[in-house]
C-alpha cells in the first residue's frame, strides 16, 4: 500500500467510476432534480436552475440553427465571470461543439493566434472586451461574435452590492455593427434546440497553455477527462446540493472552471458569482449568501484577510477553503485557521490535467504542500534524463497518470512525444515540475516549472514575452525573469539590450511597458525593465537566464 493511503479520507473510496454522459448532461440532470433551486446569485439577482437551463437551450439552438455550428467545431469563449459565461459554456457543449476558453486579459494578437490555431469561426465575448475582437471580424478571421452585456443579467440589486464597471454595461451601450450579434437576439430568435448525441471520449474543451517555445498549445480535454475531475472534486470536497460556492476564481481557468462551476452544477449547489475580485464585495457576498465553499488562489486569501476589519466579520458559514496556483504563506494560513477554524486545503494540477491531480486531505492537510494523489492517479518522481523513477525522498520531475490527463496537445505531435512516456503499462505525463515525496507520502514542489513565472496564480512563460519584445524596433536582445513582488508573489522583469545608446532610459522604459500592454495580457507585461550592455551567455552563446533569475531573488 502506498504510504499516503494511511491519510486518505476514511469516508472515501480510492477509485471513482466516471459517468458515461457529457458534461452538459450534468446540468440537464440537475435541472430535473432541482428546477427551482438557486443555481447562481449575481450581485443580488438569483437564477434558478430552470432559468439557467432555459437560456442555455436558447443559446445552443441559436448556435445550431442560426450559425450552423457543426459537431466538433471550436468556439472561442472570451468573457469574464458572468451568467453569460456559464450559459455560453454549456450551450457550446450542447450544440456538440468545443469550448475554447480565452483569458479575458488577452489582447487582439493573442486572440488571433487562438483563432488560427484551432480554426474557430465564432467567438462569444463580453461587451467590455469587444474592442479586442473587432479587428478580427473579417471574412478571413472570425465570421461574427455574440456579445454579452453583463448588466443585462442584473434584475435587481436591492442588497446594494458594489458593481464592477463591467457589470454596469448593458446592451443599450452596444453599437449595432456588422458581424456583431447582441445577446437578446438569441431569445428573440425563438429557435428549438435539437439534441446532439455525444460520446464522452469526444473533445469538449481546449484550454491553452504556453511553454518554452513561446507558442500557446491547446490541451485536448474530452468529456471523460473533465468529468473525472468534476466527480473527484465533488467527492473530495464533500459537496452537497446545499453547498454555496463563492465563485471568485476566473472561470476560463481550469481550477475555477472545475471547482467553481462544473462541480457545483454537477451537485446542484449554488454559485455566488463575482465578475471581478474585490475583497470588500467578497466579504459582503460571503456573509449575505452564507457561502460554505471557497476555492481561490493564495493572493486572494492574503488580500481578503488583510481587510482591516476582517476580525469583526462573520465567516462562520465557511466549511472548506482551499486552492492552488501558489503556496499560501504560513502566517496567512494560521490567521485563516484562527478566524474560521479551517486549515487551508491546497491542491496541485495543470491545464493538461484540467485542474487537480493532487489534493490535501481536508482532515489532515499540510500547508505549502501539493497533497496526495487524487482518485485513480498514479505518480512517479523521475530522473529528467532517463525517465527512471528516483529513490524515495529524492527530487525529480513529477509525472502523472490518471483519468483526468489530457489526450495531448492540439496539432502538436512533436510536443506530445516529449511529454508522454510508458511505464508499468500506463501512459505518464511529464509535468516539468520538480518535486519530492515526504515520509507520509505527501508531495512537495521544489523548483519552478521550467522558466515559468507565477503572477498571482497566472502562468507567464518568458519565451512568449521575449518573442514579442524582439519585434520592438529598439530592442536588440531580451531576457525575461521573475522578480519578487509583495502582493502577486512574482512579477515580470525584462533585461534588455538596446540596439543603440539610450538617452532617456526612464522614458523608454515607460514606452516599452505601454507597448507590451497593447500586445499581450497585462499580467505578462514587464513591470520592471533594466537595460544592460550584454546578456550573460555560455561559451556556445546560450543566454544564462538562471543567472539573472537567481540574482533577483538574492537581493
Amino acid at each position: 500500500m502506498e504510504v499516503f493511503k494511511e491519510f486518505w479520507p476514511k469516508r472515501l473510496p480510492h477509485t471513482l467510476t466516471i459517468p458515461n454522459i457529457g458534461i452538459h448532461d450534468n446540468l440537464r440532470i440537475t435541472v430535473e432534480k432541482y428546477p427551482d433551486k438557486p443555481a447562481l446569485h449575481y450581485y443580488g439577482t438569483t437564477y434558478t436552475y430552470q432559468e439557467l437551463y432555459d437560456q442555455v437551450l436558447e443559446a445552443a439552438a441559436f448556435l445550431q440553427k442560426q450559425l450552423d455550428v457543426i459537431k466538433g467545431e471550436r468556439i472561442l469563449l472570451y468573457m469574464q465571470n458572468s451568467p453569460s459565461f456559464i450559459i455560453s459554456y454549456y450551450a457550446i457543449l450542447m450544440a456538440g461543439a468545443v469550448v475554447v476558453p480565452v483569458n479575458p486579459m488577452n489582447k487582439t494578437e493573442e486572440i488571433s493566434f487562438y483563432r488560427k490555431d484551432c480554426e474557430a469561426r465564432y467567438v462569444m465575448a463580453g461587451q467590455e472586451l469587444l474592442s479586442n475582437v473587432l479587428p478580427l471580424l473579417t471574412e478571413n478571421e472570425l465570421k461574427c461574435t455574440i456579445v454579452a452585456s453583463y448588466g443585462d443579467f442584473i434584475k435587481s440589486n436591492d442588497s446594494g452590492f458594489s458593481l464592477p464597471k463591467e457589470v454596469q454595461l448593458t446592451s443599450s451601450h452596444l453599437k449595432k455593427e456588422n458581424r456583431i450579434i447582441s445577446w437578446d437576439t438569441l431569445k428573440q430568435a425563438n429557435l428549438t434546440y435539437e439534441t446532439v448525441p455525444i460520446d464522452i471520449d469526444e473533445l469538449a474543451c481546449l484550454p491553452y497553455t504556453s511553454g518554452t517555445t513561446g507558442n500557446p498549445k491547446g490541451c485536448m480535454h474530452t468529456h471523460r477527462t473533465i468529468q473525472a475531475n468534476v466527480i473527484g472534486t465533488a467527492a473530495w470536497m464533500s459537496m452537497t446540493s446545499d453547498a454555496v460556492h463563492l465563485t471568485s476564481l476566473p472561470l476560463f481557468h481550469v481550477t475555477g472552471m472545475q471547482h467553481s462551476m462544473n462541480a457545483p452544477i454537477y451537485t446542484g449547489s449554488s454559485m455566488v458569482l463575482m465578475t471581478r475580485w474585490d475583497r470588500n464585495t467578497a466579504v459582503d457576498l460571503l456573509g449575505y449568501y452564507q457561502c460554505t465553499n471557497w476555492i481561490n488562489i493564495s493572493t486572494m486569501v492574503v488580500d481578503f484577510l488583510s481587510k482591516p476589519d476582517i476580525e469583526e466579520k462573520d465567516l462562520h458559514s465557511l466549511k472548506i477553503v482551499g486552492g492552488g496556483g501558489a503556496p499560501l504563506p504560513k502566517a496567512i494560513g494560521e490567521k485563516l485557521e484562527r478566524l474560521t477554524g479551517i486549515t487551508y486545503c491546497e491542491g496541485y494540477g495543470l491545464s493538461e490535467t484540467i485542474s487537480q491531480t493532487h489534493f490535501n486531505p481536508p482532515d489532515r492537510p499540510k500547508l505549502q504542500c501539493l497533497g496526495i494523489p487524487s482518485f485513480d492517479v498514479s505518480v512517479k518522481i523521475i530522473d529528467q534524463e532517463t525517465e527512471e523513477e528516483v529513490p524515495a525522498g529524492a527530487e525529480g520531475e513529477i509525472a502523472v497518470n490518471g483519468p483526468q490527463v489530457f489526450d495531448g496537445y492540439w496539432k502538436r505531435p512533436d510536443e506530445n512525444q516529449k511529454v508522454f512516456f510508458e511505464a508499468d503499462g500506463k501512459r505518464f505525463f511529464r509535468t516539468g515540475d520538480i518535486g519530492y515525496q515526504d515520509e507520509d507520502g505527501y508531495f512537495f514542489m521544489v523548483d519552478r516549472k521550467k522558466r515559468m513565472i507565477n503572477v498571482s496564480g497566472y502562468k507567464v512563460w518568458p519565451a512568449e514575452v521575449e518573442a514579442k519584445l524582439y519585434s520592438h524596433p529598439v530592442i536588440e536582445q531580451a531576457c525575461i525573469v521573475g522578480a519578487p513582488h509583495p502582493r502577486s508573489g512574482e512579477t515580470v522583469k525584462a533585461y534588455l539590450v538596446p540596439k543603440e545608446n539610450v538617452s532617456n532610459e526612464e522614458q523608454l522604459k515607460e514606452e516599452i511597458i505601454a507597448w507590451t500592454k497593447e500586445k499581450m495580457a497585462a499580467y505578462k507585461s514587464p513591470t520592471i525593465i533594466e537595460f544592460i550592455n550584454e546578456l550573460p551567455k555560455t561559451a556556445s552563446g546560450k543566454i544564462l537566464w538562471r543567472h539573472l533569475q537567481d540574482k533577483e531573488f538574492q537581493k
